[in-house]
């Protein structure tokens, strides 16, 4: 199995969680801002309806929040031991850091939370046979 064939790889690199081709968001860039939160309706390879139902990315509230669980303990571990900073400039720095990611998490939080129920195809590969 190699690292396309992953669902770790439609997360990080943007791509339709059923065939690892199309771009599940218009835009790559998560800082193009006028674009952040536009996503494609369908994969524009193997036509993959990305708007399910509405309501259906309620879920990755749940997954933005340990997201940010996570990313607030790391920075708080971070901030302690190697700098030795004060809880203050802990949720200083927490904050900023937020800011400055939010576009990101929103992505990847809807992307985890389409890939828990969508599943990867691998593409079979027609060959031609001689006669």
């Amino acid at each position: 199995m190699s690292l396309k064939d992953s669902k770790l790889y439609s997360i990080a690199a943007n791509k339709c969680p059923h065939c690892h081709e199309g771009n599940f968001f218009a835009t790559t860039n998560p800082y193009h801002l006028e674009h952040t939160m536009k996503m494609n309706q369908r994969c524009e390879v193997c036509n993959e309806d990305f708007q399910r139902e509405p309501g259906y990315y309620f879920g990755a509230m749940y997954v933005s929040y340990a997201l940010t669980v996570g990313l607030g303990i790391l920075l708080y571990l971070f901030m302690r031991v190697y700098l030795g900073l004060n809880v203050t400039q802990f949720f200083v720095s927490f904050i900023v850091s937020l800011v400055v990611l939010m576009p990101v998490l929103y992505r990847t939080a809807r992307l985890i939370w389409i890939n828990f129920f969508v599943s990867y195809e691998k593409p079979v590969v027609m060959q031609h046979c001689e006669k």
